[in-house]
């Protein structure tokens, strides 16, 4: 027994200490609790989770609770920077000849499908031009076909498009839009979209004629401009009479169509917001018209360059993300810069899929 003696003192010793760090880490804590509050000390989360006991599972739900993901429901997917115009004005212009290997596409396709994608517009540049239209054709039998999208859809400056490729992808197509900014030839040429001796006006009748004949809705794609804002395109878009007629304000961005690095110069081509909305009033009674100012525009389209990045234009310019091959489609979104408020305010979301539309062919 004389042994035990010594022993409990030490006991008790050890004990009193405990109690006092105890007592002085929760007075730690409580100082740290109140640095955060006041000061936003950002090692403070960390320190109070840890006080509380929380799980590191506990605290993954909470952050993943806390980021709002982004639904790529509609994708406009640049996969060609190339074109055989030179339009003043356009806004995605030939920094690069890069385009992906057929399937590196297909696989960046089926992601953006598997992440809720139910809608693709293949854009350029002319997308046409790769491969005399054999790469595009294959893309949208991909898209229809294998992953089943509701809507595929194509922008085409329409010069380069025969009736073989209505032939053999027109069955997978729903929509086809043209870019028409002009019924004057003279002032395509002045914009840039002169075809030598061909009409550009006429070849959009023919390729009307065509839609019609393969089954596919027929869209037309204005850009408002210096050179057309006068214009008035009433009769000629009611005998085309197009399921949408997109009206686009002229847009500014760094880069692409202005600055130092730019390959145009679009600045002579800009209109006010004023002479926009009086092109409007002039063409209100076209029920097919779908008018997009700058503001709805800027911010509002899902877009992947030819290296499958979503460009951010909320800056006035083009800003990368990571491509979805790399990173995948939710952790690139979140750098897209998208405002799907705006996507639903100007009609992002509308009856896109040929077979619910209805037309009478």
């Amino acid at each position: 027994m004389g042994m035990l003696v010594p022993i409990a003192p030490s006991a008790w010793l050890l004990s009193l200490v405990e109690q006092q760090l105890g007592s002085l880490w929760g007075r730690l804590a409580a100082l740290l609790f109140w640095l955060k509050a006041a000061f936003w000390w950002p090692g403070a989360d960390r320190v109070q989770r840890q006080v509380r006991g929380d799980t590191e599972e506990t605290q993954k739900e909470a952050g993943e609770k806390s980021v709002l993901h982004t639904t790529p429901i509609s994708i406009n997917y640049h996969f060609t920077r190339q074109c055989n115009y030179k339009c003043g004005f356009c806004f995605h212009t030939a920094k690069t000849s890069f385009v992906l290997p057929l399937e590196e596409a297909k696989r960046g396709l089926l992601l953006l499908k598997e992440a809720g994608m139910e809608k693709i517009n293949f854009s350029g540049g002319e997308p046409f031009l790769q491969d005399r239209g054999e790469y595009l054709g294959k893309l949208v039998r991909f898209c229809k076909e294998e992953l089943g999208l509701p809507s595929v859809s194509i922008v085409s400056n329409g010069s380069l498009i025969r009736e073989r490729w209505f032939r053999d992808y027109g069955e997978y197509l729903d929509i086809l839009a043209i870019s028409c900014d002009s019924f004057d030839e003279h002032i395509n040429v002045l914009i840039g979209r002169g075809q030598g001796k061909k009409n550009h006006v006429e070849n959009l009748q023919k390729l009307r004629a065509w839609c019609r004949d393969y089954r596919v809705a027929f869209k037309i794609n204005s850009v408002i401009n210096r050179f057309n804002v006068e214009e008035d395109m009433n009769e000629q878009i009611k005998v085309l009479n197009p399921v949408r007629w997109k009206v686009f304000q002229c847009l500014l961005i760094e880069g692409e169509n202005c600055g130092e690095d730019a390959l145009r110069e679009a600045e002579r081509f800009v209109i006010s917001d004023k002479e926009f909305e009086a092109f409007l009033e002039r063409h209100k009674g076209v029920s097919c018209m779908v008018p997009e100012s700058n503001q709805k525009m800027k911010d509002s389209y899902l877009i992947l360059d030819e290296y499958m990045r979503f460009l951010n234009c909320r800056d006035g310019r083009k800003d990368p993300s990571r491509s979805i091959l790399d990173v995948g489609v939710e952790e690139a979104i979140k750098f897209s810069g998208f405002d799907e408020k705006m996507f639903l305010m100007r009609g992002g979301k509308y009856v896109w899929s040929k077979a619910n539309l209805k037309l009478d062919w």
